[in-house]
């Protein structure tokens, strides 16, 4: 892709299967994808910017569904290591009443053999940011030491580092998680936080004190559910609250907030609109039951200051 691209997004997706109805012997299941770096990568395409996804899947159906899945939506994939060896990872969405909620299928997966090596396929497709997330590193300490090899600022070219803490307790608790997504947030240019997740973490209830912590993030954006969301950009500080949402589901919200500030920071937009973005592609998502962007939410126009085009329009 001539000219690099706006964002390049790093991590694990996996097949997800769903039923409306609790699991039990016979529940027909329906298979679909869910990850929440490619959620944000789509949802940069679907608002008009040339994004990629680099991950490793499995070379079995669940790999090629998923890889289709995101290229679909116009997102560059050929940055997806196919591991002849290693399964995709897989998640059961087993939300109906009594039913036993999300179930992950993922150790031992082929994006748990992501690498630091892996760290030239990202650099190749000459990104202008590179989205990562606290997910990766607790899937093993190779993929781990590709976050850590990423948000090294001696490489890149340049590349705005922005990274959504993400906290996933499944996948390690708090006390092993705390010292590492600190360290890895404190080396990135942009970075999202729940303010429930960063006081579960670090102990600070509330925006001001997750600033304190990282107090060296260029821009940090603490979010604080239906309340609103603070940006943090030098000294100053700029709140916005959400807007009235019919949430049907909240799964991939994060990332098409994360997805919808980070358009607005590609187009040069000031941080009330970043903010204003977010919430409004966040909000799309809350009122669908998938995890990612396929209703463009109206007034976009309004808040951009232009019309959504597809990369190359």
């Amino acid at each position: 892709m001539a000219g690099g691209v706006d964002a390049v997004c790093v991590g694990e997706t996996m097949a997800v299967l769903t039923s409306p109805e609790a699991l039990a012997a016979g529940t027909l299941l329906r298979v679909g994808t869910g990850g929440a770096e490619s959620n944000v990568a789509v949802a940069l395409a679907r608002l008009g910017h040339a994004s990629a996804w680099v991950s490793r899947v499995g070379d079995d159906p669940f790999g090629r569904i998923v890889t289709d899945a995101v290229a679909q939506w116009g997102v560059d994939v050929r940055g997806v290591v196919v591991d002849p060896v290693l399964p995709t990872g897989l998640y059961v969405k087993d939300t109906a009443p009594g039913g036993a909620g999300v179930l992950y299928y993922r150790s031992g997966s082929a994006a748990s053999a992501l690498s630091a090596a892996d760290a030239d396929r990202v650099w190749s497709r000459g990104a202008r940011t590179v989205h990562l997330s606290g997910i990766t590193p607790a899937l093993s300490a190779r993929a781990s030491a590709l976050v850590e090899r990423l948000l090294d600022r001696r490489a890149g070219d340049g590349a705005l580092r922005s990274f959504d803490v993400n906290h996933r307790p499944a996948l390690w608790p708090a006390r092993v998680a705390a010292p590492v997504l600190l360290d890895l947030a404190r080396r990135a240019d942009v970075v999202f936080v729940g303010r429930d997740e960063a006081e579960r973490l670090w102990g600070t209830p509330t925006a001001e004190d997750v600033r304190a912590v990282m107090p060296e993030v260029g821009t940090l954006v603490v979010k604080d559910a239906e309340h609103g969301a603070t940006c943090f950009e030098g000294t100053g500080a700029v709140f916005e609250p959400s807007p009235e949402v019919e949430v049907v589901e909240a799964v991939g919200a994060g990332d098409a907030f994360a997805a919808g500030f980070l358009s607005g920071l590609i187009d040069g937009l000031s941080a009330e609109r970043r903010l204003r973005l977010g919430h409004a592609v966040a909000g799309a998502v809350l009122r669908s039951h998938g995890d990612t962007l396929d209703t463009l939410p109206e007034g976009l126009a309004g808040i951009r200051g232009r019309a959504v085009e597809a990369p190359g329009d």
